[in-house]
Parts: structure tokens; C-alpha cells; sequence
């Protein structure tokens, strides 16, 4: 009996490993680091293309180590409601992030971005180039999706 409770308790500590204690997940990452722009997405059918771009790093604010967190970016163009843009990814995975320290830099880059014959420094002065902005989503397990923050994509070329 002895040997099944000292399972148990084994078992029980290592499904913990890398949990939080729970709360908000602003409470428990904090943006660092945080650079927004337009990346040069190549050439689309002829076309250069500009894609809108968030690079940042979260830290782990908490004092437990933090895992399974989820990203979301909503990106919109400036005077509209509807999406426009984004992108998700697993910002941390398993592999759980101790406390007060950071991830390295995370890229969350839209598929959809602008299209021009022009040079794409001359696209970001386009009279007719219209700004967006992101929000930013998290998620830590299964909890709910809680907006983390919220930038004007920069009118500047992001290189790699």
C-alpha cells in the first residue's frame, strides 16, 4: 500500500510540473521587448509583398514555472471593425518557463499583408497605405483567451 500512495503522490507532482496557480494570464506573462512593422513577405504573383508583424518576448511575471500558454494576433487596418489579418502560435510549450525569465523572441506574422510593383519603402509612404493595428491575445491551458495588449503596427520594413 505504502508503495501505491508514494505512486500516486509521484504521479500527482508531475502532472503539476509546470502549472500556475491559476489567475489571469496578464497576471502571469508580462510583453516584453515588443516591436511591431512590415515584413517583407517576398513577391506574391509578380508583386512585392508587406505582411504586418509583432516580435515579442513574454516573460514569466509568476512564481511558478508557466507552461501550455497560446497566442493570438487580431490585426485590423485603421478605422475598421473587421479582421483583417493574424496569427497564433504556441508561444510556451511543455517545456515550462521558470519564473522571471523570458522566452526568446516570438514572431507572429499575418498572411494577409499588401501588394505593390513599388520598391516596399515606397509602399509604407503610399498615399494610399492604410495603418492597422494588433491585439493580442493569451491563453494559459484550458482558460479563457484575455487580451494581453494592443499596438499600432509601426510604418517601417522589419528584416529577419
Amino acid at each position: 500500500m505504502p508503495k501505491l500512495i508514494a505512486a500516486l503522490l509521484a504521479a500527482a507532482a508531475v502532472s503539476a510540473c509546470g502549472r500556475s496557480s491559476g489567475g489571469n494570464i496578464t497576471q502571469l506573462v508580462n510583453a516584453t521587448e515588443v516591436k511591431t512593422g512590415w515584413y517583407d513577405a517576398g513577391v506574391e504573383n509578380g508583386l512585392n509583398k508587406l505582411v504586418p508583424t509583432l516580435v515579442l518576448s513574454l516573460k514569466n511575471v509568476g512564481s511558478e514555472p508557466l507552461a501550455n500558454v497560446q497566442l493570438n494576433a487580431v490585426i485590423r487596418r485603421a478605422g475598421e471593425t473587421e479582421e483583417w489579418g493574424g496569427a497564433f502560435t504556441k508561444a510556451i510549450g511543455n517545456e515550462a518557463l521558470p519564473p522571471g525569465t523570458a522566452t526568446k523572441p516570438i514572431v507572429l506574422r499575418s498572411n494577409l499583408g499588401y501588394t505593390g510593383i513599388e520598391p516596399r519603402a515606397q509602399m509604407l509612404k503610399n498615399s494610399q497605405f492604410v495603418d492597422a493595428h494588433i491585439q493580442l491575445f493569451a491563453k494559459h491551458g484550458g482558460e479563457q483567451w484575455v487580451k494581453l495588449g494592443e499596438w499600432p503596427i509601426a510604418r517601417e520594413l522589419l528584416t529577419p
